[in-house]
């Protein structure tokens, strides 16, 4: 049934067999995530609610917004990519989030939260200033619902004077549950029939910002939500609507059900030997700093697990914060703790953190405020793309004043800056891939921006690497290089800003070599030009271009984009003939 799925036989289907279409879709999905990776739990538990929505609007001619865009797997299999949907996450395949350049049915490309009420309200005022018909729809989900742009696009439905569909998916997750007075307020609203007048004056609070508010149903009763969207389809001819629905994350396969966060996302084994995740160590290391230091927060947005802080959490609780979705928010709070003398640690993915750039700018550095930024899955993380590639937070906090930033060449060196960490009172950055590979035999003791000369000798070329995967391959390509006797010298900066200017200055290489898990722009190698700019010296930077990076396997995406081991070795033996 699903192989050759059309909008147009969707809508002349029976409930039965729209019924067994949603298990067809849920036992694909399961499948296929099992193979490929991907995100499991919130795709199972919207396949009812998205199977109704192609059977009352008429897709592609309705565009939908899915918030985060996580969740779009069923609406890709109802949209012509059943075969392709195998290759999902997969380099040349297709996205694991919603791509315009993929289907006409992907109206807007997602993949952060909280975006996708704007993103409405936007298409629906282009649809009005050019005289068209057709309804626009947000998905989004009670995690996002916490992010502050939500309440800065509610605050401008009536002064744009248009009509959208806003379906709140409420199943209490985001990647971990949902927390915060929002949630609370949801959970009044989904209380038993008794509670109905309490329910009806907390409603009130959607239509002051126009909608009309259509609550609460079951989102994984298939019959229920055909009936619910008929009757908000005909609502949108003069009025914006919120349907607020109940669903179960990882429904229909009970292992999701009971497991909704460790079922979140989903990781495909991999062949290399992997010693631990950077953040299992974070958490580890919080946990004991935090027992000789009673200074020590721990604060994350909604990523409490992800990020390695589930066992600081239990330890410490009364120093442990978990603001939501509200990257922003965490982190002035982080900012506003340290002013009374805490010592925060603000953990989160590079991708999410692009999103606090002025608040640590503004409120974190010009105040010189000792904060540490813990920025998991930094360089390319590979199968989710262009939205979760961490490939940005040098470039952007290379600029900002008073902040060190620090890259570690394995777990080990993690640790000791960490250690490093809990006696420097100034802003500090730490950035990491979610995967140790390697310990190096190497450690020496860490000195705010003093490097490490990992080999000796030299005088051909020096390589100038950063984190984890560039000085493996610096080292790789030292070694392939000395059995053709080419003498090049490897080293570690471990930090990026401030540079080890008393090293650069006496080095003796012509030709230098960097390597960073970054974009060229404004990251590490463009700091190395600028420093040695009219010096004489021959300057290679193995970065990445100037182009969003798509989904792939790691190494397979950074060999693509120029940064390999072939490709330093090449250069260099080239370079020195």
């Amino acid at each position: 049934m699903l192989e050759n799925i059309t909008s147009k036989q969707i809508k002349e289907m029976t409930l039965p067999q729209l019924t067994s279409l949603c298990e067809e879709v849920r036992q694909m999905i399961i499948s296929t995530v099992y193979k490929n990776g991907g995100h499991l739990s919130s795709n199972l538990g919207a396949v009812e609610l998205i199977v109704a929505m192609h059977y009352v609007f008429d897709f592609p001619e309705d565009k939908v917004i899915f918030d985060v865009g996580h969740q779009c797997y069923t609406h890709k299999l109802l949209s012509g990519r059943y075969d392709k949907f195998n290759t999902i996450r997969k380099k040349g395949g297709i996205s694991g989030f919603p791509k315009r350049e993929e289907s006409e049915y992907d109206c807007y490309n997602t993949g952060h939260a909280g975006t996708s009420i704007s993103a409405a309200l936007g298409i629906a005022k282009a649809r009005d200033i050019n005289k068209q018909n057709f309804n626009v729809i947000a998905v989004i989900g009670d995690g996002s619902f916490n992010n502050g742009l939500v309440y800065e696009a509610f605050n401008s439905l009536r002064l744009l004077n248009t009509n959208i569909l806003v379906i709140l998916n409420d199943n209490g997750m985001s990647i971990a549950p949902t927390v915060g007075s929002i949630h609370e307020y949801l959970e009044v609203l989904s209380a038993s029939y008794e509670h109905k007048v309490k329910k009806e004056k907390h409603a009130n609070i959607f239509e002051r910002f126009g909608f009309a508010y259509d609550g609460v149903y079951d989102g994984n009763d298939l019959a229920v939500m055909i009936k619910r969207l008929a009757a908000v389809k005909e609502k949108l001819k003069t009025q914006s609507v919120i349907l607020h629905i109940l669903s179960k994350k990882g429904k229909g396969y009970s292992f999701c059900e009971e497991n909704p966060e460790a079922t979140h996302g989903i990781s495909i084994g991999s062949s290399d030997s992997v010693s631990k995740e950077y953040s299992e160590v974070l958490g580890e290391k919080l946990c004991q700093l935090a027992e000789k230091d009673s200074r020590i927060v721990a604060v994350t947005a909604a990523m409490t697990t992800s990020l390695g802080l589930g066992g600081f959490f239990e330890k410490y609780p009364e120093r442990s914060i978990d603001v939501g979705i509200c990257e922003e928010h965490a982190t002035i709070l982080c900012a506003a703790m340290a002013t009374e003398n805490l010592k925060p640690y603000y953990a989160v993915y590079s991708t999410f953190l692009q999103r606090s750039f002025d608040e640590i700018a503004i409120d974190i550095c010009s105040q010189n405020l000792p904060v540490t930024l813990c920025i998991d899955r930094a360089g390319i993380s590979g199968p989710d793309g262009e939205t979760h590639q961490g490939v940005f937070d040098l470039s952007f906090l290379n600029p900002i004043p008073n902040l060190a930033i620090a890259v570690p060449k394995d777990l080990k060196e993690f640790e000791d800056m960490l250690e490093f960490s809990a006696g420097y009172e100034a802003p500090l950055a730490i950035r990491y891939p979610r995967e140790g590979k390697r310990i190096f035999k190497q450690h020496s003791p860490i000195v705010r921006g003093k490097w490490e000369e990992l080999t000796v000798g030299g005088g051909n070329a020096v390589i100038i690497a950063c984190g984890e995967q560039p000085v493996t391959l610096a080292l790789a390509a030292a070694e392939i290089l000395d059995k053709e006797r080419v003498a090049v010298r490897v080293i570690n900066a471990r930090f990026v800003k401030p540079l080890d200017t008393e090293l650069l200055k006496e080095l003796k290489e012509k030709n230098i070599i960097t390597v960073e898990d970054n974009m060229l722009i404004g990251g590490f190698g463009s700091q190395i030009n600028c420093f040695f700019a009219g010096d004489g010296k021959i300057i290679k930077n193995f970065a990445y271009k100037d182009c969003f990076i798509p989904h792939g396997g790691r190494c397979e995406l950074m060999e693509d984009y120029g940064v390999s081991c072939k490709a330093i070795t090449d250069y260099i033996k080239n370079a020195v003939r």
